[in-house]
């Protein structure tokens, strides 16, 4: 019923978009530039029983919502070519990254830094982390324990096979190349996502108080409501993939394996267009951004329905500026990265002996939130002794005027809007947990005499210096300003008016 409604609504608006599309077409100038893309899915849907990521224990898959993908699209000036990859996972380790790439540029040449590879941070996704066998072998038997037994978990083979499917998606994407136009747009949309940090009336930072919470003063960051749009439409002004970039945590988990609210972006977009569009979904600068509106004035919506709100209020949007948009040729196509390292932050050795005494007693004991943040702690000071620093990268990738700069971190609202305001492009796309995972990057002012909140704590997970989060705003505006954006496609002007108004329309009143 959603599908066939919103097809009612919208095909008499594609019909004339396509039309006009195809009337537009002609045989270009020698010396025009030319875009070629192409695009592709693959399947990673997790298997019953793996284990369900996104929490610092254990939890499985019971059932099947919706299939997880990998999504692909590429992009291809004549001289250079660039991918733009989505996952549906919570997060691809940077290990992955890395053979992926390899094996992309050896299958099709596409060079290893032209592509992107992104984790929509879906909840209700596969075991691709956070632990994998392997990371704390080193260590005694009862870190072993907290590591392997009591902590969230990936599954080796599964890994490989979302890298294979990364592989086969980008050289298929590669090989459908064709001719192809591309469009541009900003849509807008404020009501299904919220700053989840308050400031608190004790003076602290509280991390989802509690709907209705008295002690609340006023949230301790910002949104942002910006959803940007690149669709991709053939030679025949068919849509065949769309970029959509949005800024929201995607655990509106509808209970089961699922791509998450993504889902029902894709729902929509294909619902309207076909099912032959590849939706490229790209997460902004979503660390403290998620569906949970702690200022409700209403219950929450049940999880089914709250999915179908999320991803289909942003996917009606996204398709407002699909139909608006003017396609054209977006060029050039460039890709530039960045890669140094960040320092961990190393816990105090009075903390490491308090954790290391909590986590000797069971969760009950101790409570369930002290144990976990010791057991963290304790996991954290043995990856430092092989691990103090972590390789980070931050890549910028040109599509015409349109440019999407990635970090590997779940990283604060205020730092993508910084990003987009300090940009030389007209079209700037902030993307988080792209080529790697860092945890939580937040503000440095949540770390000061206000701060506080679960994504500030020092965990295996999340431990970078606090002055990582600027380290990423400030390369990623460097690297967009050694690029130069193309033009963005317009309609032609009007002809000039020549004294001829519409006939019907200039005829005096009749009054008898």
């Amino acid at each position: 019923m959603f599908r066939r409604v919103i097809l009612n609504v919208m095909l008499p608006a594609v019909c004339v978009l396509a039309s006009q599309l195809a009337g537009e077409q002609s045989v270009p100038a020698a010396d025009a530039p030319v875009l070629t893309a192409g695009a592709a899915d693959r399947d990673i849907t997790p298997e019953i029983g793996m284990e369900q990521p996104g929490g610092y224990g254990k939890a499985f898959h019971r059932s099947l919502h919706d299939p997880c993908k990998v999504h692909a699209v590429v992009f291809s000036d004549g001289t250079n070519r660039a991918a733009l990859v989505s996952v549906d996972a919570l997060f691809v380790r940077r290990e992955l990254v890395l053979a992926a790439r390899k094996r992309i540029q050896e299958a099709c040449g596409i060079p290893e830094n032209a592509v992107m590879i992104h984790a929509t941070h879906s909840h209700s996704s596969g075991p691709t982390g956070m632990i994998l066998p392997g990371d704390f072998d080193e260590a005694s038997d009862f870190i072993k324990t907290l590591a392997y037994e009591k902590s969230s978990n990936g599954d080796p083979k599964y890994v490989i096979h979302v890298e294979n499917q990364i592989v086969d998606a980008v050289v298929n994407a590669d090989k459908q190349r064709q001719a192809a136009k591309c469009s541009i747009g900003f849509g807008h949309e404020d009501t299904v996502a919220f700053n989840r940090r308050f400031f608190m009336r004790n003076g602290m930072t509280y991390t989802h108080p509690g709907v209705g919470n008295p002690e609340i003063i006023e949230p301790a960051g910002p949104t942002d409501p910006q959803v940007g749009v690149l669709g991709v439409w053939d030679e025949k002004g068919q849509l065949t993939a769309c970029v959509v970039n949005y800024v929201c945590h995607a655990t509106v988990n509808p209970g089961g394996i699922s791509a998450n609210y993504i889902h029902y972006i894709e729902h929509v977009l294909r619902g309207v267009f076909g099912d032959q569009v590849v939706v490229v979904f790209l997460a902004g600068a979503s660390g403290d951004v998620t569906q949970v509106d702690n200022r409700a004035t209403e219950e929450r919506p049940k999880s089914e329905q709250w999915c179908r709100q999320v991803g289909g209020t942003i996917g009606a949007e996204a398709v407002k500026v699909l139909l608006k948009a003017e396609p054209g040729v977006l060029t050039p196509v460039v890709a530039k990265n960045k890669t140094w390292k960040i320092a961990r932050r190393v816990p105090s050795a009075e903390h490491v002996k308090a954790a290391m005494d909590i986590v000797q007693k069971t969760p009950a004991e101790a409570g369930a939130t002290e144990w976990t943040f010791a057991k963290e702690t304790v996991l954290l000071n043995e990856m430092l002794k092989h691990h103090p620093d972590v390789e980070v990268e931050v890549q910028a990738i040109q599509v015409g005027p349109a440019v999407f700069l990635s970090n590997p971190a779940e990283y604060f609202c205020a730092f993508g809007l910084q990003i987009k305001e300090r940009s030389p492009f007209p079209f700037t796309f902030p993307v988080s947990l792209a080529n790697g995972c860092v945890g939580y990057v937040p503000t440095e002012e949540a770390f000061g005499p206000r701060g506080g909140g679960y994504e500030t704590r020092l965990t295996s997970y999340s431990n970078l210096e606090i002055t990582a989060g600027q380290q990423f705003a400030d390369a990623a505006v460097e690297l967009a300003k050694t690029m130069t954006p193309g033009p963005v496609p317009k309609r032609p002007a009007p002809a000039p008016f020549k004294n001829n108004p519409w006939g019907y329309g200039s005829v005096p009143p009749g009054l008898n």
